[in-house]
C-alpha cells in the first residue's frame, strides 16, 4: 500500500526549521465487494431427518482488505530519539457511516535506539501470527478459520461473562484482536532479524481495600511474541493472556498459543500456523466427575500459499480446527475444517479486483451444547464466516457452509 505524505505549504511557513524533522500522513483503503453466505443444517434427532438452509447476500466493506481512514506521524527529537502517533478508524463504506472512533489503533509511541515503546489501543501479540501467515491476511470468506474461531470464543466469553472488555467490540473481537489500555515494548529492528514484544493491558478496575476479590484483574491482557526473519524465512511464537474474570469461585481466562511460518520460493509464497487457545475456567459448583476447574481447548492447524500470476496473485489455504472438551466426554468433542480460494488481480500498485470462495465442513455441529450451559463456539454459525451472525435454530446441527467475495479495492 502506497502512502502519501500530506504537508501543506501553510504547515512549513508554520514549522520553519522543524519542518524537515516532522511528518504527517494520511492513509487509508476502501473497499467493496458482494459477498455470499450459506449455511446447512440438519436435525440432530435421527427420527426425524430434516435440513435447513441459511444464506444471505451483502455488500460488504472489507473482502479483500479492511476499509479504513488513518493518520499517522513522527517527529524527530534529535539524538536518535522520535515520537509518533497512529489513529486509524474503521470505514462503513457500503452504508456511508461515519468515523465514530479510532477503534482500529490509538497509539503514541516513543523509539530509539533501545526500541519502541507503545501506548494506547493497539493489536494484541499473540493475535499478530494469525494474520501474518494467513494468505488472506484475515479478511473475507478467506479468513483463516484459526482467527475467526478464536475471535468469537474471545467476544461470546467476555459477553457470558459480565459485558464487554476493553472498551468495546471492534472487528468482532474482544481481547483477542486487539486491547485497549495497553503499554507495548517492541525491540529494535538491527538485531540480525530478530523481532518480539511484550504486552501488558491495565485492567483500569477500583480496588476496595475490603473486598477479598478486589481489584477485580478482568480486561487485563498480557502477552508476547518473538520471531526471526531472513530473506524469504520468516518464523514467529507467540502468548496471549486475557483475563475474562478474577474471582476465586469464578475465574476465567482465555490462554493462547501459537506458532507460525512463512518461506518465500519465488514461484510460490508457502505459509504454516499450528495454534492452541484454552478456555480455562473455575465454577463455585462441581462439573460433572467432581471437578471445580474446567478447560476446553481449541487445537487449530492452517497451510497456505500464494502463486503470483503476472499482474495478479493466486491465493489459497486449508484450515482445521478441533475441539476437545474439558470434561472428556466422549460425544463432547467436535471439528471443522474450511478450504479457501482466491484471486487478485492488481490494475494498479494501489487498486485491484478480487475474487474469493471458501467451503467448510462440520463434524458434530450439535457438539454436545447442555455441558454447564456452555456451548463450544467453534461449531457456533456466527464463527464459520466473518459476517453475517445467523443464529442457529433449535434441534438443527450445522453441517456445512460456503461462502465467496468478489469486489473492488482501492488504497491511498
Amino acid at each position: 500500500m502506497k502512502k502519501r505524505s500530506l504537508i501543506a505549504a501553510a504547515a512549513a511557513l508554520a514549522a520553519g526549521p522543524c519542518l524537515a524533522q516532522s511528518s504527517l500522513t494520511l492513509f487509508g483503503v476502501v473497499d467493496a465487494g458482494v459477498s455470499h453466505y450459506r449455511t446447512t443444517s440438519t436435525s440432530y434427532n435421527p427420527l426425524r431427518p430434516a435440513e435447513q438452509r441459511q444464506s444471505q447476500t451483502v455488500l460488504s466493506p472489507s473482502g479483500n482488505a479492511s476499509s479504513r481512514l488513518g493518520f499517522r506521524g513522527t517527529e524527530d527529537l534529535g539524538g536518535g530519539l522520535a515520537v509518533g502517533f497512529w489513529l486509524e478508524a474503521p470505514l462503513n463504506n457500503d452504508t456511508g457511516g461515519g468515523i465514530a472512533n479510532f477503534g482500529r489503533r490509538s497509539t503514541v509511541s516513543l523509539s530509539g535506539t533501545f526500541g519502541e515503546v507503545r501506548l494506547g489501543r493497539d493489536y494484541t501479540a499473540s493475535f499478530w501470527n494469525d494474520a501474518v501467515f494467513d494468505p488472506f491476511i484475515v479478511n473475507g470468506v478467506g479468513t483463516n478459520l484459526i482467527a475467526v474461531v478464536n475471535s468469537n470464543i474471545a467476544a461470546s466469553r467476555a459477553l457470558a461473562t459480565g459485558g464487554l472488555l476493553n472498551g468495546g467490540l471492534s472487528a468482532g473481537t474482544d481481547s483477542y484482536l486487539r486491547t485497549s489500555n495497553a503499554v507495548s515494548y517492541f525491540l529494535p529492528p538491527n538485531l540480525g532479524g530478530f523481532y518480539g514484544q511484550v504486552q501488558y493491558a491495565l485492567h483500569e478496575n477500583t480496588k476496595v481495600s475490603n473486598l477479598p476479590d478486589s481489584p477485580s484483574t478482568r480486561g487485563r491482557y498480557v502477552g508476547g511474541r518473538m520471531g526471526w526473519t531472513n530473506g524469504p524465512a520468516d518464523v514467529a511464537l507467540a502468548y496471549g493472556e486475557s483475563t475474562l474474570s478474577s474471582t476465586a469461585a469464578l475465574g476465567e481466562k482465555i490462554k493462547s498459543m501459537n506458532l507460525g511460518g512463512s518461506y518465500d520460493f519465488g514461484p510460490v509464497k508457502v505459509f504454516g500456523e499450528w495454534s492452541r487457545v484454552r478456555d480455562v475456567r473455575n465454577s463455585a459448583t462441581a462439573f460433572p466427575g467432581g471437578s471445580l476447574r474446567l478447560s476446553d481447548r481449541y487445537d487449530g492447524l492452517m497451510a497456505g500459499l500464494n502463486v503470483p500470476l503476472g499482474a495478479g496473485m493466486l491465493r489459497a489455504s486449508y484450515a482445521r480446527v478441533r475441539f476437545v472438551n474439558g470434561l472428556d466426554l466422549p460425544d463432547g468433542n467436535a471439528s471443522v475444517n474450511k478450504l479457501a480460494l482466491g484471486y487478485v488481480h492488481n490494475l494498479s500498485k494501489r487498486t485491484a479486483l478480487y475474487a474469493s470462495v471458501s467451503r467448510i465442513h462440520i463434524a458434530n455441529g450439535r457438539n454436545n451444547p447442555t455441558v454447564m450451559g456452555v456451548t463450544p463456539l467453534v461449531l457456533s454459525l456466527p464463527a464459520i464466516f466473518p459476517q453475517p451472525g445467523y443464529a442457529t435454530t433449535a434441534g438443527m446441527q450445522p453441517r456445512s457452509a460456503l461462502g465467496y467475495d468478489f469486489g473492488l479495492r482501492v488504497s491511498f
